[in-house]
């Protein structure tokens, strides 16, 4: 496994410190005095909120891929409830999607899976972008000039606090320390699974023209996303599990707000292809 060093790439400190800092934060966890279920429900609550309607469905196959067309009350909700993740601000992860999209597998790619799994995984977050800022730019015209992307954007680290102060207020710091640290953590990794581990391990269905791959302990884990290989063959559809047994909990979860008339055009793949 290939392992990138500063030799190339120089550490972004900021980003190393603020992970540093979250991750130890959420070692809290293992002080018997933390645990409460109510504070793990929570936990599992923000979970889905964040991670699975929150990227999976909004930053994601709605902003990213627009793999189906949403009323724009429930786009800005469901953005927000993204922003919450703390994984940058929208326009920033629209971007870098969009541009590992562009470049999957290369130099160009700002998680080039060819660099190795921890390179992938984490390791392109804690140095500075080598990628094109003006092509990410370019990539994102369709959102950034909104002044609801904008405010998140720039205020993504604000809101997070101000859920902590909620979540204080709700249930004590048991609920800051499942609800906040140990919830952001276990997002983070379970997201970028998504980029190292669905670019090693599965199995491909189609010819992609780079590494990605369908594994299915990521896609139980990140409502779906595993089926990266089909995902990347079909970067349009609404719909990552091909398969009968492919489960995708998003596209059912876009299935329900099809038949309450809140998405629209939802784009699915050429069964003959």
């Amino acid at each position: 496994m290939t392992i990138a060093t500063s030799t190339k790439h120089k550490i972004n400190w900021v980003n190393t410190l603020f992970f540093a800092a979250v991750h130890i934060g959420a070692l809290l966890v293992l002080l018997p005095g933390n645990f409460s279920w109510k504070a793990v429900g929570v936990a599992a609550l923000l979970y889905w909120v964040t991670g699975g309607l929150g990227i999976t469905l909004g930053f994601h196959r709605l902003v990213t891929h627009r793999s189906f067309q949403a009323p724009k009350w429930l786009e800005y909700f469901l953005v927000i409830c993204g922003t919450l993740a703390v994984q940058g601000g929208p326009i920033e992860w629209v971007g870098t999607h969009r541009l590992h999209h562009l470049h999957s597998d290369t130099q160009a790619d700002p998680h080039d899976s060819n660099q190795g799994l921890w390179w992938s995984h984490m390791g392109w977050l804690i140095y500075q972008p080598t990628e094109d800022s003006s092509e990410a730019a370019r990539l994102t015209k369709d959102i950034a000039n909104d002044p609801v992307y904008q405010f998140l954007q720039k205020y993504f680290i604000p809101m997070q606090f101000a859920l902590g102060v909620v979540l204080l207020l709700l249930g004590g710091w048991s609920f800051v320390v499942w609800g906040i640290f140990a919830r952001i953590v276990w997002v983070w990794h379970c997201t970028w699974l998504v980029n190292s581990a669905t670019h090693k391990f599965g199995y491909r269905s189609h010819e992609s023209g780079d590494r990605s791959t369908n594994c299915w302990w990521v896609a139980i884990l990140v409502f779906g996303e595993g089926w990266h290989n089909n995902h990347h063959a079909f970067q349009y559809s609404a719909r990552h599990g091909l398969e009968w047994w492919e489960i995708d909990l998003t596209w059912m979860t876009i299935q329900l707000l099809q038949t309450l008339g809140l998405a629209t055009n939802v784009k699915l793949a050429d069964k003959k292809q």
